[in-house]
């Protein structure tokens, strides 16, 4: 129960971090000059991307354990957000965004392959319920407090702070959780 608590707590940091920019990504999109069938190619990039690894990261994380891509998607995200407030181009988002979708593929299967591990028994979906419910209401938080600060200061200040977000989680994934 401990390992779950504070995989929940890492996770909704996770999603705290990217939940300020990922509402905004497409007034991003627009200020660099992209139109909306960019913003969906952009999109499209991702899910791709994403798609082809699910697979392979799920089978590594098997052989490796699930907390060392976790610990990655964070630092690799982190990564990636100081990069898009410096792209000029949607060309260079898109080799952003498919470099993101295998740190998302990451992040996705890792996490609920950790979950199904921590969970079991006649509990399972009541667990499984509350984990998903504190991770939705950090989303939720997230989206506020980034059009908050896109409003006070600029669009690209939710790139800075989600990076520093996902930093932090990931040191506290690698020093909290046990697999």
């Amino acid at each position: 129960m401990k390992d779950l608590k504070w995989l929940t707590i890492t996770q909704s940091i996770v999603l705290f971090g990217s939940g300020i920019v990922f509402p905004f990504y497409i007034i991003f999109i627009k200020q660099i000059g992209a139109n909306f069938t960019q913003f969906g190619i952009a999109y499209a990039l991702f899910a791709l991307s994403s798609a082809l690894v699910h697979k392979l990261i799920g089978n590594y994380s098997d052989k490796f354990g699930r907390k060392i891509f976790l610990v990655v998607n964070s630092w690799g995200v982190a990564l990636l957000f100081l990069l898009f407030p410096i792209s000029t181009n949607i060309y260079q988002v898109y080799a952003l965004q498919a470099v993101l979708g295998i740190f998302g593929a990451m992040q996705k299967t890792s996490e609920k392959a950790m979950v199904a591990d921590f969970t079991d028994g006649m509990e399972r979906g009541k667990k499984i319920g509350s984990y998903h419910g504190w991770i939705a209401i950090f989303s939720a938080i997230a989206v506020v407090i980034g059009g908050y600060l896109i409003d006070m200061f600029t669009i690209e200040i939710i790139f800075y702070i989600g990076s520093i977000i996902l930093f932090l989680s990931g040191i506290i994934m690698l020093k909290m959780v046990k697999e």
